[in-house]
């Protein structure tokens, strides 16, 4: 299976709460995002077998600040997906924004411990969604909900991580202002997918913001300027959002489908 191919299946598979017919030995992947948490399963060849998503607030700029809320969570979404598998989950990987260190990056791993996996690895979060497109030569921009991150590979192998306080959570942030709404409000209109076209002006300076942190992040690099970009993370579900950011970054990228489920299949692959 190919790599959209997988993406395309794993967002069926959460859609639908359906399971693919595939044996094991199984792979599993939680994703604790600023906006979302994601559980997937694959098998052995990193094809999906199962997912769910529960959208919450329990990490905010790449930090746990729930963490009774987001074990419980985790606890919820392994129950849901062992009851349609008929099997018992005992192993996990988790994911980090780049640069995480000391107690802020075993947090992910006392979470998923907590909900019952036992934690096998802990991978930089656009190195994971990097596994998931197949990567071996590019460079990956993973803008979450509360930091911007990029990996860059070569032969395969990780040159280069870095990571930035700014994500979807600042869209939302501008949205609220400029309408006069709410948070909570906001993250339904970015949502919203009939409200793009509306909101795209209000949202461009941050988007443009994200493509100039990139391009700051990459000077020095300059050898890889030929490298694809691909750009994944909910935020790059915004209409247009491909557009306008490869305008301001001054180069084409690439955003797959369903550019929330990217890094999340990809932490499954290294469970």
């Amino acid at each position: 299976m190919e790599a959209y191919e997988k993406i395309h299946q794993l967002h069926h598979l959460i859609e639908t709460g359906t399971v693919a017919d595939l044996p094991g030995p199984y792979k599993v992947g939680v994703d604790l995002g600023t906006a979302d948490v994601v559980l997937v399963v694959t098998d052995s060849q990193g094809n999906p077998v199962a997912g769910s998503l529960r959208w919450a607030s329990v990490v905010k700029d790449g930090l746990v600040v729930d963490f009774r809320g987001a074990t419980m969570i985790v606890e919820e979404l392994k129950a849901e997906v062992e009851k349609r598998m008929d099997i018992t989950l005992d192993k996990g990987a988790t994911a980090i924004p780049p640069g995480t260190v000391g107690r802020n990056a075993q947090a992910c791993g006392h979470v998923i411990s907590g909900a019952g996996l036992e934690p096998v690895c802990q991978v930089d979060e656009p190195v994971a969604a990097a596994k998931a497109l197949n990567i071996t030569h590019g460079i990956v921009v993973d803008i979450g909900g509360g930091t911007t991150g990029i990996a860059v590979l070569k032969n395969g192998d990780l040159v280069f991580t870095a990571d930035e306080a700014t994500g979807g959570t600042h869209i939302a942030l501008v949205i609220a202002g400029a309408y006069k709404i709410s948070f909570e409000e906001a993250e339904v209109l970015k949502k919203d997918t009939s409200q793009h076209r509306r909101i795209m002006p209000v949202v461009l300076p941050v988007i443009e913001k994200m493509a100039t942190i990139v391009k700051k992040m990459l000077v020095g690099y300059e050898e890889y300027n030929n490298y694809p970009v691909y750009v994944v993370g909910g935020t790059a579900y915004l209409s247009g959002f491909g557009e306008e950011f490869s305008k301001a970054f001054g180069r084409e990228v690439h955003v797959p489908p369903h550019p929330l489920l990217v890094t999340p299949l990809g932490i499954a692959m290294f469970g």
